[in-house]
């Protein structure tokens, strides 16, 4: 149960940061702090839907695939620009290629396997 309210808050904290922060240093924020909760996010639909899979392959497996779309993203076919025009096409498959997404997702993901360890540390 507690893999499932962190989903929520780690989905509704990276939605509202990715659509409706404004504020100081908004552009960034929207572009790459979103990275780092997107990366949580993933690790817990993961850790949820495959509960005996490791912590340490949840985060591995969550890294590549993120990795993978971001390089999806050179990759312009009419199907994938008909799924970017919607708000959760762009949110799951981004729109443009930035190298300095990766650092971000490396941080989400470090991130994302702490909670993990955490929540099941405090849940055994």
């Amino acid at each position: 149960m507690s893999r499932l309210i962190a989903l929520v808050f780690a989905a509704l904290l990276g939605l509202y940061l990715k659509r409706f922060y404004r504020g100081p240093a908004e552009h960034w924020v929207h572009d790459s702090v979103g990275g780092v909760f997107y990366e949580i996010f993933w690790c817990l639909v993961l850790a949820i839907l495959l509960p005996r899979l490791k912590k340490e392959k949840v985060a591995i497996v969550v890294l590549i695939a993120t990795c993978i779309l971001e390089f999806l993203q050179l990759w312009h076919p009419p199907s994938l620009e008909y799924l970017r025009s919607f708000f959760i096409g762009r949110t799951i498959l981004g729109s443009y290629f930035d190298w300095w997404d990766f650092p971000y997702y490396f941080i989400g993901t470090a991130l994302g396997y702490a909670l993990l360890r955490a929540l099941d540390r405090r849940n055994p």
